[in-house]
């Protein structure tokens, strides 16, 4: 395994072109979308030349320095998004270095025409005015006549001719309009690869959905990784329901892969991972807690150490997944609740609630000629609950307007209906807001329970809060999931119909 390097540059901070044409052959890195670019890699090769149809095309492949031809090595197809290059792919992701790393090969394409791909149905009801300066490109009507599609198909074949290609572990990924094309290619072609992996670009449904609402899809199961930036936002001149759209892209490929329906949830830092499990290949899915549309340069790492590291097509068409370098588990200590809510989320399980979790604002109303100032909003828990997660017994007194908890460490805590008070052994302390009684039980703040007692990492979004013992920032599109799993509602009625 090779030492790795990022190497220093020149940032060009002043920067505001899309795709600056001078990072070429020089140090120079820039920032795009929060989204730093790498140096450009001195591995990196330009081709032009005619594959298919007698027109030109251009690629680059970067082949790393411990390239051994004796030995079979995997390929990753890297697709730029609308407006940008191969070349410039390869420098908004770290792919080139994940290659050094791992050893394979790396293959970035142009597409052909105006640096836009000719993907279907981007542009059917697209408005110009929208964004006058966008070049639009429309694709053939067959798609058996598609040429970034067959370009792809052929530059694969050469690679395979040129290099040391295992073909059971050749994987594509794509950015934006390049998420769109790999989806595209997925569908028509996908049964050649091992993996497919995206971010910032989802398909509109009227592409993955028929009009009787049937998965479009010639391909079969595919391993599938859907990056989906918390601020990815839409395309100029497009109005939809953004979450719909997440969400009905994760189904597509749950339905095609036999998923289970209740993933494996891990957050760490700004990564929001939810683990599909599936009898026919697995489904990773992420949101990305305050990025915009795009990438973040530590993608192709976590493409690779969660799940292309361990995918293999077999011969036969299965896909197979060994264990990769890191494991697509949970988190072994996480907790998800949400005001109005009679379910949680602990150890990866959805549970029951006694009552329903209550969104409760702290007031300050006196001596504000009858008005309100609200201090503070925080999320209460049944005590039942919080002893449950946290292994404390339990003692309730008067329908449990008043409640004792022993914890593991020997503190008794006592606590009582609309008291913001705690009695801990033999002192008091403030809670953040007052005990709540609701349904014959005890409500009291999670965050602050959690904080006080076990300084654990809390964070809130949505109206749904994570508690977890590292750090983990929850994000929006987690949220929708974890709202979903507390509904019972993963999947749509008509699930079982989508084949």
């Amino acid at each position: 395994m090779a030492d790795i390097r990022i190497l220093q540059g020149t940032p060009d901070d002043d920067n505001r072109e899309y795709l600056p044409e001078k990072i070429r052959n020089t140090d120079i890195v820039v920032n795009e979308n929060g989204n730093n670019s790498i140096v450009y890699p001195k591995r990196l090769q330009e081709f032009k030349e005619a594959v298919i149809d007698g027109v030109e095309d251009v690629w680059y492949e970067y082949v790393p320095e411990s390239y051994d031809p004796s030995k079979k090595v995997p390929l990753i197809i890297g697709l730029h998004g609308g407006l940008m290059t191969g070349w410039g792919h390869a420098v908004y992701t770290s792919w080139t270095l994940v290659a050094d790393r791992e050893g394979f090969i790396c293959l970035f394409p142009n597409a052909h025409e105006k640096r836009m791909w000719a993907n279907y149905g981007v542009f059917d009801d697209f408005d110009p005015a929208a964004a006058p300066d966008l070049p639009i490109v429309q694709p053939p009507k067959d798609i058996e006549k598609n040429h970034d599609m067959n370009m792809i198909l052929a530059l694969i074949d050469r690679m395979k001719e040129k290099y040391s290609i295992d073909e059971g572990r050749i994987f594509m990924q794509g950015m934006s309009m390049g998420n769109i094309m790999t989806g595209q290619f997925a569908r028509q072609y996908g049964d050649i690869l091992a993996g497919a992996a995206g971010s910032g670009g989802p398909c509109e449904l009227r592409n993955i959905f028929d009009r009787d609402g049937k998965i479009i899809n010639r391909a079969g199961h595919l391993a599938v990784w859907q990056s989906r930036p918390e601020k990815n936002g839409l395309p100029p001149g497009k109005e939809y329901d953004e979450y719909t759209i997440n969400r009905m892209n994760r189904i597509y490929w749950m339905k095609l892969n036999d998923c289970g329906l209740i993933p494996q949830i891990r957050i760490i830092g700004e990564n929001n991972f939810a683990f599909y499990k599936g009898s026919k290949a697995d489904l990773v899915y992420l949101d990305i807690k305050n990025r915009d549309h795009g990438q973040t340069l530590d993608e192709a790492f976590l493409y690779w150490d969660y799940l292309f590291s361990g995918t293999r097509r077999n011969p036969d068409g299965t896909i197979t997944h060994e264990e990769s370098k890191l494991p697509r588990t949970g988190d072994e200590f996480g907790i998800a609740v949400a005001g109005g809510y009679d379910k949680a989320w602990f150890k990866n399980q959805v549970m029951e609630l006694k009552t329903k979790a209550v969104q409760w604002d702290k007031l300050k109303y006196h001596g504000l000629n009858g008005g309100q100032i609200v201090r503070g909003s925080y999320l209460c828990v049944p005590l039942s609950f919080i002893a449950e997660v946290f292994e404390a017994d339990y003692e309730a007194e008067d329908h449990a307007a008043s409640v004792v908890l022993l914890l593991k460490d020997g503190r008794r805590l006592q606590f009582a209906r609309g008291s913001i008070g705690c009695v801990i052994d033999d002192t008091v302390r403030c809670m953040y807001c007052e005990a709540l009684h609701r349904d014959n039980e005890l409500l009291v703040s999670i965050e602050w329970f959690a904080k006080y007692f076990y300084g654990l990492q809390v964070s809130s979004c949505n109206g749904v809060t994570y508690i977890t013992d590292h750090f983990a920032d929850l994000s929006a599109f987690m949220a929708d999931i974890m709202k979903d799993l507390f509904k019972g509602e993963m999947v749509p009625c008509n699930y079982g119909d989508l084949l």
